[in-house]
């Protein structure tokens, strides 16, 4: 019998399925190559977010807000009150900062005690300088007047600082003493009278005040600033009052700066930082007095009066040499 030829049908429906079967293996190898390619590819990229499907020149459009809402009343008081707050802080950096210019003149004319022949009239002159000085504080006062003087502090503590420091350097020419806290306070109450004087209307605060007394309190922390402040303005007057022949103040102001630095030492670090910062000034300061002193009980029989001041200024100037190499 003859061999029955092969069906093409059949052969190329095998030999098509094949091919079929291999293009489509050869196919999805293409298409995972390709995958792994594109993801390669893509792997630096950052994936989208959900949000940036959306066209960006395209704003979601809110409704019209009602002005008369209680969320935006109450956001228009809040807009008020810390528009008044910051307008009350700008007037009492304005008022401090004229403190501070009063009391340095009022010290600068202390000064001129070491070669004024007349004590008194200086004294007087210095009163009525500060007298314009408390008249400056009677509206920090007045300012204050129903607020928290701890949320204003920052404002007014360099003007209250410089205001103890001329308060005690006077006070210390007068008695050779420290003027203490209260007695400062004491001096910042105010009543009605000490508001005429300036020939100004009161302000709404003066006739909320049913007892017509304002009064402003000097901070513990002003009050140490203050008076370590102090030490350096005796330093200036003892020195100069050397150079004027006056022998009896640099020993009076030595021991006053002993006692005042004995007292800033009790408190150490424990203190505010300003005040440990003030620290190391005060001991320059006396320092500089006690090498006076010693110059003055070692030297001053062979120097004369006249020729005191050039001594003690070129020790002054070489302890300020090694202070800034060391």
């Amino acid at each position: 019998m003859r061999a029955r030829p092969p069906d093409p049908s059949r052969g190329g429906s095998s030999g098509g399925g094949a091919a079929t079967q291999a293009g489509s293996a050869g196919g999805g190898e293409g298409r995972g190559l390709g995958g792994r390619v594109r993801a390669s590819e893509g792997s630096g990229r950052f994936r989208k977010r959900k949000y940036d499907n959306f066209p960006h020149n395209q704003r979601r459009e809110g409704k019209d807000v009602n002005a008369s809402s209680p969320v935006m009343v109450a956001f228009k008081s809040f807009q008020q009150e810390l528009d008044a707050r910051h307008d009350k802080y700008e007037r009492l950096v304005k008022l401090s900062r004229d403190i501070t210019v009063e009391s340095k003149r009022t010290i600068f004319l202390l000064h001129r005690i070491t070669s004024a022949p007349d004590l008194e009239e200086i004294l007087t002159e210095s009163e009525i300088k500060l007298d314009g000085v408390r008249q400056k504080i009677l509206q920090v006062a007045q300012e204050l007047s129903g607020e928290d003087m701890h949320q204003f502090h920052r404002a007014i503590t360099t003007g209250l600082q410089e205001y103890v420091e001329a308060v005690s350097f006077q006070h210390f020419i007068k008695t050779r003493s420290l003027i203490s806290m209260d007695e400062i306070n004491k001096q910042l109450i105010f009543t009605t009278d000490d508001n005429e004087k300036e020939n100004k209307t009161p302000s709404s605060d003066a006739q909320d005040n049913q007892f017509g007394t304002w009064r402003l309190k000097v901070t513990p922390v002003d009050y140490l600033l203050g008076v370590a402040d102090l030490t350096g303005e005796l330093m200036r007057m003892c020195i100069n009052s050397v150079g004027n022949g006056d022998i009896d103040t640099p020993f009076e102001v030595s021991q006053f700066l002993r006692q005042v630095y004995d007292g800033f030492s009790f408190i150490g670090n424990t203190g505010p930082y300003e005040v440990s910062k003030k620290l190391y000034t005060l001991k320059q300061s006396l320092a500089k007095v006690e090498n006076a002193c010693y110059a003055l009980k070692v030297r001053g029989s062979e120097i004369p009066k006249h020729m005191l001041a050039d001594v003690f200024s070129v020790k002054t100037e070489m302890i300020d040499q090694e202070e800034g190499i060391s």
